[in-house]
């Protein structure tokens, strides 16, 4: 499960270290990477994302919403791979999509899953969530 706020430095070049409290709900050295269905990014272990994209693809295609799902989720995914101290690039599609500028990131977990955001889209978000507008 993954749990937690934390601030990791953004390296060059799009890289990032994942806090190792993440790296330790992922099992492994992999994770998938997607956009999430706010302004940030989606990261999963392999196990979850097979589960979630298992139910996600039980949705017909032939309706609008099995589409959306599938086209949300699976056309940005892409698997990667950390280094021994948890290091990877989060490519420029998605850090475009996030708005990831090489500034600050937040990385928070989410239960099943993780996500990865810019510091300040991560407050934005937070404020309107708590109704502190």
């Amino acid at each position: 499960m993954f749990l937690g706020t934390f601030t990791p430095k953004f390296l060059a070049k799009g890289q990032i270290a994942l806090p190792a409290k993440i790296r330790n709900g992922l099992g492994g050295d992999r994770t998938v990477l997607t956009t999430g269905f706010d302004k940030c990014l989606y990261g999963f272990s392999l196990e979850d994302w097979q589960k979630i994209a298992a139910s996600e693809l039980v949705k017909p295609l032939s309706t609008a919403e099995g589409r959306l799902v599938r086209r949300q989720m699976f056309a940005s995914a892409e698997e990667v791979d950390l280094d021994n101290q948890g290091r990877f690039v989060i490519n420029e599609n998605l850090r475009n999509y996030a708005g990831i500028n090489g500034e600050e990131v937040i990385v928070i977990g989410a239960g099943d899953h993780f996500e990865i955001w810019d510091k300040n889209e991560w407050e934005k978000t937070r404020l309107v969530t708590l109704g502190n507008e």
